[in-house]
């Protein structure tokens, strides 16, 4: 009786149910991005009168991100809710603002980029319609 391809199938259907609810778990704004933001992105956007404009501490992240023009492209939200492709911010933070006309560095300027985990967490709670929660 051969039990590897048992073992295999099985192992697939517990990876696949793990990244399941994984994309599942509602993403909190509160929790899971303003620590990231205070962490990777107030040395440089602490109180709004630095570059973009923004307040990423935690009473006025949320503000200063949702349905805020970009700034850099003037069609684009920073933040446009249910639409993570066109949402500024998130592609400033891919490295991939300069494929809708926008121009300067990735963020966070001058370190390490945000670790994919990280990224698909913000797409996830932008594609939820970016709740202040």
């Amino acid at each position: 009786m051969r039990t590897w391809p048992v073992v295999a199938a099985m192992l697939v259907t517990l990876a696949r149910s793990a990244t399941w609810a994984a994309e599942e778990q509602p993403v909190s704004f509160q929790k899971d991005i303003v620590p990231v933001l205070v962490k990777r992105c107030t040395s440089c956007h602490l109180t709004g009168d630095e570059a973009g404009n923004l307040a990423f501490n935690p009473p006025t992240a949320f503000a200063s991100i949702v349905n805020r023009p970009s700034g850099e492209v003037p069609k684009m939200k920073l933040v446009k809710p249910g639409s993570p492709e066109e949402s500024y911010f998130l592609l400033k933070i891919q490295g991939k603002h300069f494929d809708k006309g926008g121009f300067g560095s990735r963020m966070p300027f001058g370190s390490m980029p945000l670790d994919q985990a990280m990224e698909d967490r913000i797409a996830q709670w932008i594609r939820s319609g970016a709740p202040n929660n």
